[in-house]
């Protein structure tokens, strides 16, 4: 095999990342260099790969250590069978390239994945060792996130959460049945309990208020995982059951979602169109609302056709729909819980009404403020000048309150 130069592994190795989501770099706790000491931090802006969840711009180096692989799962760009380029790091060249990076201000920090080669615990080693140099002989305090490889010993699991800010292991699929399929090598039953093992760690570098000393710190970012939607026929309402066992059973900060995306020579068992990039939006609406609006994912679900969200409306505006005996509340006495099943109304808006309406009665016009489509909103309140009537159960309401759909970009 031809020698590629460090120019050329880059753009190989960069574009064979880019089919794992689950990059984010929100949750970690503070870092910085002051006082000349070390190098890096946690905070700051940067060019944009990611947005954090109070809307702060971040920039990773996001790249595999390698793309060669022993696995050869179908759905894989990077499988055993794939004729694509290969390329490889040395542990060496991603801490250079991660340091020079930083010091020109391209990047905050590095999510590094790889393929698996030699075996398991070969190539955890080696994504380990790099966060190691990074940590321990630079004294990086940026960012790292590192792909865990479930199949490792447990014991570099555990060094590798001394070192990294954020792990993750990812499911891929939402059917178990899919998984044994598609990627005959991997083992759902494996990859729960490496992320058990995480879950549990971090929960063990929490300092009890009565501890003096604090225990070892162990991704303080938490951990996340991956699913691919389209590629094994799992509807939204399974992708969303799914997902909240996982958030609910390893205490993940984030469940990712990807379009499933045809790769070259596919095998026959998958799909030969990739889904609408809408869907994938839809499920992200719906996770956020399992994970700050109070939702269930059956509750979701009732709005769902055949098990599939709504593509044409959102899935809170798509409850309320299906949901009409609830509305309309009243924004001067409603519940908080309540108050977020409106739709047009976010988290911040919410808790703004709460605060106001301690000292006076609201408007409709004073709920306007905190919302970008009162329109929206009017059907589904009440306030001190305003009752929409009729209007909460008009037949033509769904064609009423809808907003052009949004024409969702593809990366790829």
């Amino acid at each position: 095999m031809a020698r590629l130069d460090l120019r050329r592994k880059l753009s190989v190795l960069a574009d064979a990342a880019k089919y794992d989501a689950s990059c984010a770099s929100s949750g970690t706790s503070k870092r910085d260099s002051t006082g000349g000491r070390g190098i890096g931090s946690t905070e700051g802006m940067g060019i944009c790969h990611a947005y954090t969840p109070d809307g702060r711009c971040v920039s990773l180096l996001k790249i595999l250590l390698t793309n060669f692989c022993i696995y050869d799962c179908a759905y894989c760009i990077n499988r055993a069978s794939s004729n694509v380029e290969r390329a490889r790091f040395s542990v060496a060249e991603v801490v250079d390239l991660t340091l020079n990076f930083y010091r020109r201000n391209y990047i905050e920090g590095l999510f590094l994945s790889s393929g698996v080669i030699r075996d398991s615990d070969y190539t955890m080693e080696q994504l380990v060792e790099v966060a190691r140099i990074l940590r321990e002989v630079h004294d990086f305090r940026g960012y790292i996130h590192l792909k865990l490889i479930p199949e490792a010993d447990s014991r570099l699991v555990d060094l590798a959460g001394l070192y990294a800010d954020r792990l993750s292991a990812n499911i891929e699929l939402p059917r178990d049945e899919a998984l044994s399929r598609l990627a005959p090598q991997k083992d759902v039953g494996v990859i729960k309990k490496a992320m058990g093992q995480v879950r549990q760690a971090v929960e063990a570098a929490k300092p009890a208020r009565r501890d003096r000393a604090r225990p070892p710190r162990f991704a303080p970012g938490g951990q996340s995982t991956q699913l691919i939607v389209g590629a094994d026929g799992a509807p939204d309402t399974e992708i969303l059951d799914r997902s909240a066992s996982l958030y609910g059973g390893y205490g993940l900060r984030r469940v990712y979602y990807s379009a499933f995306s045809p790769i070259p020579d596919a095998s026959s068992v998958l799909p030969l169109s990739r889904p609408p990039l809408m869907r994938e939006h839809r499920l992200y609406q719906a996770d956020w609302l399992m994970r700050f609006y109070g939702f269930s994912a059956p509750e979701i679900g009732e709005a769902a056709t055949g098990g599939m969200l709504d593509l044409a409306v959102d899935p809170k505006l798509a409850w309320a729909l299906n949901r009409r005996e609830q509305f309309p509340v009243d924004v001067n006495r409603a519940s908080r819980e309540m108050l977020l099943r409106v739709p047009g109304l976010g988290v911040k808006a919410v808790d703004r009404i709460v605060a106001v309406r301690r000292y006076r009665t609201l408007r409709l016009e004073d709920v306007g403020r905190l919302t970008r489509s009162v329109a929206k909103v009017r059907p589904f309140i009440t306030a001190l000048d305003w009752t929409p009537g009729g209007l909460t159960d008009a037949a033509d309401l769904r064609a009423r309150v809808m907003t052009r759909a949004p024409e969702q970009l593809s990366l790829f």
